[in-house]
């Protein structure tokens, strides 16, 4: 396993399967992501002093995270919630052929 703490998965929550593939097909697209998954999922949160209970698609994006602050605005464009969950957990090993196929997906920086 390699070590990289450069690529990382940023969890987004969408309110709908069609929100979360629109985010899913323009982040890939743009080649901020190199994959993302997208799982149906319930979440209970407090928002705006009361407590929800919503059916929610978690985006799990797979991303070189150098690439985190336009990746998040980008995502901020497309989504609907006023304070969308936008988080990223660094990924600490992976398999190496993984974390390089995850490289040559995601545009560098350069191009930008």
């Amino acid at each position: 396993m390699a070590e990289s703490t450069d690529y990382g998965v940023v969890f987004v929550t969408a309110s709908s399967e069609q929100e979360a593939q629109a985010i899913a097909n323009a982040l890939v697209e743009a080649k901020l992501a190199a994959c993302v998954s997208l799982l149906p999922i319930h979440s209970i949160y407090t928002w705006q002093g009361q407590i929800h209970k919503e059916q929610e698609w978690q985006l799990l994006i797979k991303t070189d995270l150098s690439k985190f602050p336009i990746l998040s605005a980008k995502i901020c464009e497309l989504h609907s919630y006023q304070v969308p969950e936008i988080i990223a957990l660094p990924i600490v090993a992976g398999s190496e052929p993984y974390l390089k196929w995850i490289s040559e997906q995601v545009i560098p920086s350069a191009e930008f």
